[in-house]
């Protein structure tokens, strides 16, 4: 009798674990079942564009963004996808790389190195819906600029040497 008692006990109390540990994923979750993400290579992309334009992307990315670390790297080409998507800048990815004064990568020629692999994967996974820059419209780097309206954007987040404004 007392063994099967101890049976007994022991099955509710695995039962009561088990619903403490759902309770606790639910509330981790804010209420919302858990929701599986596709992985990056499966992702739809955030714009349609062609391979030259992801070149184009890629090379602006290890330009801007060479030596920081590979989050930022991402957040480079998301600031420069987030600027096609917002209406104050040109629509195409060609049309916010090249608008004068916008990268001084351009004005002095490293745009047309070629990209490393890890610029390229960065620039796909900024594609992909990648933003670790939080939406941001601006970037610099603070030792490199001292220009006043830049330096006076509100700050979003700080990857590496890069700081992140909108």
């Amino acid at each position: 009798m007392k063994a099967r008692l101890d049976k007994t006990f022991l099955m509710y109390g695995v039962l009561c674990l088990a619903v403490c540990a759902v309770l606790i994923i639910y509330a981790a979750n804010q209420g919302q079942p858990p929701q599986e993400q596709a992985p990056p290579e499966e992702r739809k992309p955030r714009l349609t564009i062609k391979d030259n334009e992801l070149d184009l992307l890629a090379r602006a990315v290890h330009a801007e963004a060479k030596g920081e670390p590979y989050e930022g790297k991402v957040a480079v080409a998301a600031v420069i996808l987030n600027r096609v998507e917002h209406p104050e800048f040109p629509n195409t990815i060609a049309g916010v790389i090249y608008e004068p004064l916008a990268f001084q990568v351009v004005a002095n020629g490293t745009i047309n190195q070629p990209p490393d692999e890890v610029a390229r994967q960065a620039a796909y996974d900024a594609l992909h819906g990648v933003d670790p820059s939080n939406g941001a419209l601006y970037f610099y780097n603070p030792a490199k600029t001292q220009n006043r309206w830049i330096r006076s954007r509100p700050v979003l987040k700080q990857i590496g040497r890069h700081i992140f404004t909108s």
